[in-house]
């Protein structure tokens, strides 16, 4: 059985991925954003592990989150699923794209990681001038920005398996009541990246749609843009994405 952490788990596809996962046997640690909704999930999710607090909003609770992961014993899994829609530029830029990059290089290297994107990715803007500065990015951007994440670790450290996925526009809190996508396909495939030994799973690098491969954005695989991510990610935030010396 796997040890998996999960962001934004507090409802919505995170809930439910920790849900199938829990029930399946596995180890799961939730996150919410604060001591209230944390007490819910603990309650909707009751074979958890533990839940961890922290805003992602704010960068020093998003740093004391990863001290609280990294304290604890290592994770197989780490699914980055937390995320924010209607609310502003700089939020948006804080909790989609600088929190899973935070968290990725202050966790202890799991053997997979797993990062929710989105169809809209496709209409972001690969122009990155926005990360570096902390201005805010709107929503395309920064689902864009996670695949560029989710393919740049790829790069830098090959004994993980890490991509991105696109759930599907599914009724969440966030995709609201009228949306046509199925819950159960919007969470199947982090859900089978997360623990599958298929070899169509242990793959990485990837972008997936419904637990197929999918075309992402033609900017995504451009390794001197993920570079150039990197580098304004570090610069936003100070932190480095560790890379071991060969």
């Amino acid at each position: 059985m796997a040890r998996i952490f999960i962001t934004g788990s507090s409802a919505g596809l995170g809930q439910l991925a920790a849900q199938v996962l829990a029930e399946q046997g596995h180890e799961v640690v939730l996150h919410a954003r604060n001591n209230k909704r944390a007490k819910d999930a603990m309650r909707k999710v009751p074979a958890a592990e533990d839940v961890l607090v922290g805003d992602l909003v704010d960068g020093e609770e998003t740093r004391q989150l990863a001290s609280d992961a990294k304290a604890m014993e290592r994770f197989d899994t780490v699914i980055h699923n937390a995320g924010v829609y209607r609310t502003s530029n700089r939020e948006i830029l804080a909790v989609n794209t600088l929190a899973p990059y935070m968290l990725t290089c202050l966790i202890q290297k799991p053997q997979r990681l797993i990062y929710l994107s989105s169809g809209m990715h496709k209409h972001g803007d690969p122009q990155l001038e926005k990360v570096a500065s902390g201005e805010g990015v709107s929503y395309s951007d920064s689902k864009l920005q996670v695949v560029l994440l989710a393919k740049a670790v790829a790069q830098k450290w090959p004994d993980v398996y890490s991509n991105a996925v696109d759930p599907g526009w599914v009724p969440t809190n966030m995709g609201g009541p009228g949306a046509p996508g199925d819950l159960e396909k919007g969470v199947e495939t982090q859900v089978w990246l997360a623990v599958s030994n298929d070899a169509s799973a242990k793959v990485s690098g990837r972008y997936f749609y419904h637990k197929i491969e999918a075309d992402a954005h033609p900017k995504a695989d451009d390794i001197a843009l993920q570079e150039r991510f990197l580098d304004c990610c570090e610069q936003a935030t100070g932190i480095r994405l560790p890379i071991e010396e060969t």
